[in-house]
């Protein structure tokens, strides 16, 4: 570890503190329907929405019927991103002449981008046209992000409401947040990618003569605009197979700071809303602090395992960290920080192939991603993600006093901690049996291409990237095959929907409770107790669902090295 690389990572969080304030009472105004200095252009725009849409503003769902409009408008996403790569050679914008992309893939890719996770079993250059990258992909890439914030800000008005009946309307939410958030945010991104270098046009790909005078195809098209959503929503599925590691995806150190600023401002921006809806900003401070306690520890683990480097190369006589899979534009210590953000904000875009990190290094993305995915986590998935664990968090602070469980004048009993548990265990669930059935089943042994406890620990990588809704991959797992493009959907499926509808009926239930004025054995949930409280219960639940099977992984090959052992 260098005192450069240090400075670097305080460059970044200090950043992205600065911009937690001003972005979150933005999207506070927008959400909570007040002017903003956008509102003379896109008012007009959004009344108009709603007139084409037939929805009214005013009009607010009860839980049950915002969910169902959520499920039903991810279908039809889901369906159309399909039909799409099933007629790609059919349609327009194609100009490398892509064929259909076979079923099993075309429904992996469909319920990836559907569900923010964005896994790619395949290479986005060599099998998707321009149409299905634009109409495709990057539209699921702000549709799905905006479902994950409309999803967040209900909650939130679960714990900021009194005795209401409806967490407000997901066509609204769903609108304001393309409109005013996404929208005018990527458009200015886009520009900022095109002037550092990154390519944005419809034209063919340019055929090159290199210096050994062999001809080569360097793919083009619309990346900037792609880039942009990629990161701000935490998707993460890149234009280019090599993904962020590719020049024309991220060419340089300042579109790397832009990019990693860009995966971590708005999940940040949502404790500051948080706080501000609920009215005491210090709630948000402490559950973002949560997330950085968690954030910190994880990139100085990962930093300090990749600048240790590998003991079997040091062994040959080879000093130095670990530049394996590395890019040298970007250098072991904005890897190893950029692998920690993308798996702590469920966004899974890679400056560094998380394959070939070491042992320990390459634990810290796997944990970040069976951790729930709170430490930021995806856009407001992340976010009604570590609500969860508040919940549990309180539960337990109120059986530690003898007291009935209340977060912010709201009592927490026995269905909304029912809720709570059955959003973080699915995870494990999805997560670890199929890690289990695929370590077995010959046709998915296959797939991987090393043995031992890394072989193994692929296999577990991907299901919990695929469950966790991260999508990012340890590259040694072949995973186009039918069991893993249909197993991996379902995965994908299960760690999206059934962790939101059971934080929108918490949202519900809260909403309809009244408020409990505090006392003097009211648990504070704004300081320093809270905070560590809340990373306590966080590591615990995770250690009692992963753990034991992430040992078999990183932790043995970790030790093996030591010994002077390969695999």
């Amino acid at each position: 570890m260098t005192m450069n690389g240090w400075i670097q990572i305080l460059i970044y969080c200090g950043i992205l503190v600065a911009l937690v304030k001003p972005l979150g009472g933005y999207m506070y105004r927008v959400f909570d329907g007040d002017r903003t200095f956008l509102s003379p252009v896109l008012a007009p725009v959004e009344r108009g929405l709603y007139r084409l849409a037939g929805t009214n503003e005013k009009e607010e769902q009860h839980w049950a019927l915002y969910a169902t409009g959520m499920l039903l408008f991810n279908l039809a996403g889901f369906l159309v991103l399909y039909a799409l790569q099933r007629l790609q050679g059919a349609l327009p914008y194609n100009p490398a002449g892509m064929t259909a992309v076979e079923p099993g893939l075309a429904f992996n890719t469909a319920v990836s981008f559907a569900t923010n996770t964005n896994w790619q079993n395949y290479g986005g250059e060599s099998t998707m046209s321009y149409l299905v990258q634009m109409a495709g992909l990057a539209v699921q890439n702000f549709v799905s992000a905006a479902t994950g914030i409309a999803i967040a800000i209900a909650l939130i008005r679960g714990f900021a409401r009194a005795s209401g009946k409806s967490i407000g309307n997901f066509w609204v939410d769903l609108t304001r947040c393309m409109l005013y958030v996404l929208l005018p945010l990527c458009i200015v991104l886009t520009l900022a990618y095109v002037w550092l270098g990154i390519p944005q046009t419809l034209g063919p790909y340019v055929d090159a003569t290199t210096l050994e005078g062999a001809k080569q195809t360097i793919a083009l098209g619309p990346v900037a605009s792609q880039i942009a959503i990629k990161m701000l929503g935490t998707n993460g599925g890149g234009f280019f197979n090599a993904n962020a590691a590719h020049p024309f995806e991220n060419p340089d150190a300042i579109s790397n700071l832009i990019q990693m600023l860009s995966i971590f401002a708005l999940g940040a921006a949502l404790t500051n809303v948080f706080g501000r809806m609920v009215g005491s900003e210090r709630q948000g401070w402490a559950i973002l602090a949560s997330m950085g306690v968690l954030f910190l520890a994880g990139v100085i683990v990962c930093y300090w395992a990749e600048a240790a480097g590998n003991p079997l190369v040091h062994a040959l006589g080879i000093d130095g960290g670990n530049m394996e899979g590395k890019e040298t534009r970007f250098g072991i210590a904005l890897s190893a920080l950029f692998a920690v953000i993308t798996t702590a904000a469920s966004c899974g875009a890679v400056n560094a192939m998380h394959d070939s990190f070491t042992a320990l290094g390459g634990m810290i993305p796997l944990i970040n991603m069976q951790l729930g995915e709170v430490i930021v986590g995806g856009v407001g998935a992340g976010f009604y993600g570590i609500l969860m664990f508040v919940v549990l968090a309180v539960f337990v602070a109120g059986l530690m006093v003898g007291r009935t469980p209340e977060y912010l004048g709201k009592k927490i009993e026995a269905k909304e901690v029912k809720m709570a548990m059955l959003a973080i265990l699915c995870l494990p669930l999805a997560m670890l049996i199929f890690t289990a059935i695929a370590v077995v089943l010959p046709s998915a042994v296959a797939s991987i291409a090393n043995g031992g406890p890394h072989g193994f620990t692929e296999v577990l990588y991907a299901y919990t990237s695929a469950a966790a809704n991260n999508g990012s991959a340890f590259g040694g797992l072949s995973g186009n095959t039918p069991w893993y493009n249909i197993t991996l959907g379902i995965g994908m499926l299960m760690g999206r929907f059934l962790v939101i509808i059971p934080a929108l009926a918490i949202a519900g239930s809260l909403a309809a409770k009244k408020t409990v004025p505090a006392s003097a054995g009211t648990f504070p949930t704004d300081g320093t107790l809270f905070v560590g409280l809340l990373v306590g219960v966080i590591i615990i639940v995770g250690g009692l669902t992963f753990f034991p099977a992430l040992a078999v992984g990183p932790i043995v090959e970790h030790l093996a090295m030591i010994r002077g052992q390969t695999f």
